[in-house]
């Protein structure tokens, strides 16, 4: 069984039931949420012009491989209603898996961990809240050390 963590993201409609209602979907994906964060507003990334996001972190449990655990993410996205739109702009709901156990992998479809990760406070923050030891597998910090270091950048 592998140990997953997830970002959740949403900035259109109901933001907080969004994330909430992606965390009940995973169990039908055979994915356990073991621990997850609070709710996080934050500023968005990327394109600037657009509503505030709700981010979250949580951490699951799964048989499914790291291939099967994406499809099972775009699965839900699809589900809830999210549609092809611009990189970094609005979404219904984001899920991304930011570390599967301590596997590190590079492919046309996934990079593991989350390639931006280490850059974005709103995934660490979330994340620290309940992994804040857990060590990243490319730059050998933890968590609570990643965010320590975004916040004073």
């Amino acid at each position: 069984m592998a140990l997953v963590y997830l970002g959740i993201g949403s900035n259109l409609g109901n933001r907080k039931a969004n994330c909430l209602r992606s965390i009940e979907l995973l169990s039908s994906h055979v994915i356990s949420v073991t621990r997850k964060s609070a709710l996080y507003e934050t500023e968005p990334w990327g394109i600037k012009e657009q509503p505030g996001y709700i981010n979250m972190a949580i951490e699951a449990n799964t048989d499914l491989t790291h291939e099967e655990l994406l499809i099972a993410l775009k699965s839900i996205e699809k589900d809830m209603g999210r549609e092809a739109g611009p990189r970094w702009g609005p979404r219904l709901i984001d899920l991304d898996l930011l570390l599967y156990d301590d596997l590190v992998l590079d492919t046309d479809i996934l990079t593991l961990p989350h390639p931006f990760l280490h850059d974005r406070d709103f995934v660490l923050e979330p994340l620290a809240e309940i992994a804040p030891d857990v060590i990243h597998p490319r730059l050998n910090k933890n968590i609570a050390q990643l965010l320590r270091e975004v916040k004073h950048s």
